[in-house]
């Protein structure tokens, strides 16, 4: 009997797990693992973690230093879990703030190695504006790997490789949501998904430049997206679609190969360059801003969970 797509997918591509769900890790038995303020909030959520949640809470000098301390508690979790990388986000509040972000990111990396977490299994994660890039340069500088996140055009993905960042996650599902808003009539299957072409030019663009930096896809709506990109370094992919693909079978074939390097990288962007183009790309620019007040809506969530619990 032929192996199920998921199982093909991981001969091609590295599988992350985009949950804080123990047991879907468990299950599916990634490679890494991803979490956001959303998935932070729901993993929180499950009245098993309460008690453990009350304790942290009430331990917490104040409400920032609980999120961090519930985030690295269940991130270490997940570090016993997965054999790579675990990504723990900074406070979306700092989505435009560079110093507080560098500070927030050594944070994490000292509770992680409290908890007996080096920082090498950690990639912070940080928001794809250009002052988290600018905070992402200094950090893998020195030694801190970093995953750019809520990312939606090549300007973004233009500066995080510029930046030397260890990873980004180019959204896929996010941009087509758009596109759908923009265009409910048009045919956007298969290739014509615009994030799955946002995902292969990026990919096509650092394979044949030199970039070290990994591409992950991430924010996929159903399969067929997860398929059309098998071949990209990492695609970090929800329980319900892992569930989806082990119970698909057939042959899954290999649609993004690694080239050699075929130029020098072009000269880095400059901050004006940036903005310019982000302004130019309305999808861009609205999906990010959208993006970061979303996460921070879950965050607000979570604070007052916590802050309940520490009355308690």
């Amino acid at each position: 009997m032929a192996d199920d797509l998921l199982t093909q997918l991981k001969a091609m591509t590295t599988v992350v797990a985009d949950t804080g769900d123990l047991d879907a890790i468990r299950r599916f038995q990634p490679t890494d693992a991803t979490t956001n303020p959303s998935l932070i909030l729901q993993a929180a959520s499950h009245a098993d973690r309460r008690a453990r949640l009350a304790a942290i809470a009430k331990e917490a000098n104040d409400i920032d230093d609980a999120l961090d301390a519930v985030a690295v508690d269940i991130g270490s979790e997940i570090s016993e879990l997965v054999p790579g990388y675990v990504s723990t986000e900074v406070s979306a509040r700092l989505s435009f703030d560079t110093e507080g972000t560098l500070a927030r990111a050594h944070s994490l990396i000292e509770r992680y190695a409290r908890k007996g977490v080096g920082a090498e299994r950690i990639l912070i994660k940080v928001a794809s504006t250009w002052e988290g890039i600018r905070a992402a340069k200094t950090l893998e500088r020195e030694g801190i790997r970093t995953n750019l996140t809520l990312l939606f055009s090549f300007a973004q993905a233009q500066a995080c490789a510029d930046a030397g960042v260890t990873l980004i996650s180019p959204f896929v599902g996010r941009i087509l949501d758009w596109h759908k808003a923009q265009q409910p009539e048009a045919d956007f299957s298969g290739d014509n998904d615009p994030g799955v072409q946002s995902v292969k030019r990026i990919y096509d663009h650092y394979k044949g430049h030199g970039y070290s930096t990994i591409v992950m896809g991430a924010s996929f709506r159903n399969t067929d997206e997860v398929k059309a990109l098998a071949g990209c370094d990492r695609l970090t992919i929800s329980p319900a679609l892992l569930e989806e693909l082990h119970g698909q079978q057939g042959a899954l074939e290999r649609r993004l190969v690694r080239s050699d390097a075929e130029t020098s990288a072009p000269e880095p962007q400059t901050e004006d360059d940036f903005r310019w183009a982000m302004n130019e790309d309305a999808m861009a620019t609205e999906k990010l801003a959208e993006g970061i007040r979303k996460f921070m809506a879950d965050q607000r969530k979570l604070e007052t969970l916590l802050t309940e619990l520490r009355q308690g």
